[in-house]
């Protein structure tokens, strides 16, 4: 088992910064990749980031490339989604996910889930 759990959500003016925390407990060596996942009001949850064990390989959403960085720090068990440039359309339910591939973040899969951290972004 893996227990995740995010901070750092709030509220912030479009344009703004945050910076998502999620910490990893358990026996994270069986899922060590990390993503990030949302869910807005009315949608389906999607994929944001993921990141590999190690840290040299990330992936983004198209519609966060550019303003979301994924980073991991393994002595602490954290994986990190620094969010710049925030938009109205970024406001969401933001999720820590866990999983033995990264790969498998692109089709929505996670072993784990944390239980979320709410980032709202006023225009």
């Amino acid at each position: 088992q893996v227990q995740l759990v995010e901070s750092g959500g709030g509220l912030v003016q479009a344009g703004g910064s945050l910076r998502l925390s999620c910490a990893a407990s358990g026996h994270t060596f069986s899922s060590p990749a990390m993503g990030w996942f949302r869910q807005a009001p009315g949608k389906d949850r999607e994929f944001v980031a993921a990141i590999n064990r190690s840290g040299g390989y990330t992936y983004y959403a198209d519609s966060v490339k550019g303003r979301f960085t994924i980073s991991r720090d393994n002595a602490k068990n954290t994986v990190y989604l620094q969010m710049n440039s925030l938009k109205p359309e970024d406001t969401a339910v933001y999720y820590c996910a866990a999983d033995a591939l990264s790969q498998h973040f692109r089709r929505g899969l996670a072993d784990y889930w944390g239980q979320g951290t709410q980032v709202t972004v006023s225009s």
